[in-house]
């Protein structure tokens, strides 16, 4: 870790986090989840925006709606936490603050976590969701998928096994931090060690340890999206800091998946920490990053409505 401490709110979470890691080196995965609970502490209320807990196709979360928005349009939110941590109360803000500014609704997902429910469990529960909210009426191309961390992989990976099985899939992709290599070779968990104050590989391998216990392989295309074939994946949007440990998955996956021809958008942010836009309503760079999402959002929407048209 570097000898500067973090100045922003998020890294100072994340710097008490690891302080609390280090003293209980056996703290217990009920614990750490308690413990992950903390990451709304990051992030300010919206206004205008309202909650209601709920589920879509068996699958419970938080359902999120601006006061403004258009209840057609949603953003179907997977949240980070290594496939084992995280949910929707810990997201649920920065769903609230996304969904305002796109101007849409948006479902934060509490699929099933691991080790208790391995891979592919979380894809399941996504597909439900989205199946469901086909199912109520609201069109393939109004749902956008939105991953950060673990999440991204999991958004990015239900959308190629849609794409694989012929079914209908979101027409726009959104990834925060991405996490996707389940091989943990990034070279830049070691390079930005001192200005990440989260991510150490030791942790991302317990992580993959959890999901993929059921014995799915690292390199399973759907575990690892940076061995899929990408081939007529919709629009893809990428935001990552050059500051944090998984900043390397966000090149890959952005190499990988504009070589395939994807319409790829990839957002390089500068020196800030994993999933830096939690901080949305506290820290600018944050709300920065919201308004540049929602208005690559915006974008897609023209071009879909336009080609459908």
């Amino acid at each position: 870790m570097s000898h500067h401490g973090p100045t922003d709110p998020l890294g100072q979470i994340y710097a008490e986090w690891t302080v609390e890691f280090a003293a209980h080196p056996e703290m217990s995965l009920p614990l750490m989840r308690w413990v992950f609970e903390d990451w709304q502490r990051a992030t300010a209320e919206p206004e205008g925006v309202t909650y209601r807990s709920t589920e879509i196709g068996g699958v419970p979360g938080i359902l999120v709606h601006p006061l403004d928005a258009d209840p057609s349009q949603v953003l179907l939110v997977l949240h980070g936490g290594g496939f084992a941590l995280g949910s929707s109360a810990s997201h649920r803000k920065m769903a609230g603050h996304l969904a305002k500014a796109c101007g849409a609704d948006a479902f934060v997902a509490d699929f099933r976590l691991a080790p208790e429910h391995p891979f592919p469990a979380q894809l399941d529960d996504a597909s439900s969701v989205f199946a469901a909210l086909v199912a109520s009426g609201i069109r393939p191309a109004d749902i956008t998928h939105v991953g950060d961390s673990a999440g991204a992989s999991i958004a990015i990976a239900t959308t190629l096994r849609q794409i694989d099985r012929g079914e209908d899939h979101a027409a726009q992709v959104i990834t925060i931090s991405p996490w996707v290599d389940m091989e943990n070779s990034g070279e830049t968990i070691e390079t930005n060690d001192a200005t990440d104050f989260l991510i150490a590989r030791e942790g991302l391998q317990g992580n993959i340890d959890r999901y993929l216990s059921g014995g799915a392989s690292a390199t399973d295309p759907l575990a690892n999206p940076l061995y899929a074939d990408f081939s007529g994946f919709p629009r893809l949007y990428i935001t990552a800091s050059d500051a944090e440990s998984l900043f390397a998955d966000a090149v890959r996956l952005d190499e990988r998946a504009r070589s395939a021809g994807v319409d790829v958008t990839f957002d390089v942010a500068n020196g800030h920490q994993h999933v830096f836009p939690l901080q949305a309503g506290i820290l600018p760079a944050a709300d920065d990053a919201i308004d540049t999402i929602a208005a690559w959002y915006r974008a897609g929407r023209t071009s879909t409505t336009s080609a459908s048209s």
